[in-house]
């Protein structure tokens, strides 16, 4: 069978490409060759995180890999057929675990059976979204589609010594569901965890207060939980939030915290941005909106959904996604923007 040829610098030009492009592949059992993986960036080429991914769809694939690795501008992966069970990966570095999960779990979603799948790196990382956003928002929306997964945090991770630890356990699902989410609803309450690791108690709880206050105008009970931890490897903080709607959808925001950056900033950051996200009045938030778009080409039927912004991720996803499967997306960049498509009614071979 011939592989589908991926230009690795197209649109955004990252690792996004790569992960649709594998789990795709994977799914499909179609070869892929990528091609100037993330050509355009400080430093080129497969880094960790990439590495982690490519490594855990290949065994979970018993795939044949050539250019796998640190560095690599040039992946061709062939995979030979779909495994379930218990898995373990280590990014070996601060990279983000959530990126793995994201790889992983389309194709773990169609197996045959139950997964479970441990994961060490980075939980809490710059440039990726955090483990707690995956829990309350991504797979939270997933659910309605029909997938059933869960993550658990044993233990977090930050940038830049990592260490963190997950466990992800994917349930078998038949055909997704497609959604059609224009309407975000009334805000009727705003969730959150504010969290530090191997620092003082009092920089979660100046976070979770930060966030508390600049998200008062929305006039909707706030609830922060703080979290205190002291078996990191190294320290730590963040502030994660997200909006529940009476409509049951989900929109969050985060904030990373970094030396010299008040807690204060940390928490206000993660409000204002949550704040953002609401303003649109889109149904989705902007990184949920690209990060649905392969599930919904799955699905069996027309989805459409708002997102606050058509980001660069979607566009690419959108272009990377029409390589391997006969779809097309329709996407509207407006505020709000919106992403449709009549998707294909996967099911496990």
């Amino acid at each position: 069978m011939q592989p589908v040829v991926i230009d690795g610098s197209y649109g955004e030009g990252g690792g996004q490409i790569l992960r649709t492009s594998l789990a795709l592949s994977s799914l499909l059992l179609r070869p892929v060759e990528i091609y100037n993986i993330r050509a355009r960036r400080k430093n080129p080429g497969l880094q960790h995180q990439h590495l982690t991914a490519v490594k855990a769809v290949a065994t979970i694939t018993d795939a044949e890999v050539i250019g796998g690795e640190l560095g690599s501008t040039r992946l061709v992966f062939k995979p030979r057929n779909l495994k379930c069970g218990d898995f373990s990966f280590d990014v070996g570095t601060a990279g983000s675990v959530s990126l793995v999960v994201q790889t992983i779990l389309p194709v773990l979603t169609f197996a045959g059976c139950r997964s479970k799948v441990t994961i060490r790196g980075g939980t809490d990382v710059p440039m990726a979204p955090p483990v707690d956003y995956l829990s309350n928002v991504f797979l939270r929306l997933l659910k309605y589609m029909g997938v059933d997964a869960s993550i658990k945090l044993v233990r977090r991770g930050h940038y830049p010594r990592g260490g963190g630890l997950i466990e992800l356990v994917v349930e078998p699902a038949g055909r997704l569901k497609p959604v059609v989410w224009r309407e975000r609803g009334a805000v009727v309450k705003i969730s959150g965890v504010s969290h530090a690791v191997n620092l003082p108690r009092h920089v979660a709880e100046r976070q979770a207060k930060a966030a508390e206050e600049a998200l008062k105008s929305l006039g909707v009970p706030v609830e922060i939980t703080v979290e205190h931890r002291q078996d990191g490897l190294g320290p730590g903080s963040g502030v994660v939030l997200w909006a529940e709607t009476d409509k049951g959808l989900v929109l969050g925001a985060d904030a990373l915290g970094e030396r010299g950056k008040p807690a204060e900033a940390v928490g206000k950051e993660a409000a204002e941005k949550l704040l953002k996200e609401i303003s649109s009045n889109a149904a989705l938030d902007a990184h949920m909106g690209d990060m649905i778009m392969l599930y919904a080409a799955l699905a069996d039927g027309a989805s459409e959904v708002t997102t606050s912004e058509l980001t660069l991720h979607a566009k690419t996803n959108a272009y990377i996604i029409e390589r391997f499967l006969p779809v097309k997306f329709t996407l509207r960049d407006a505020r709000p923007a919106a992403i449709s498509v009549n998707g294909v009614g996967f099911t496990r071979r």
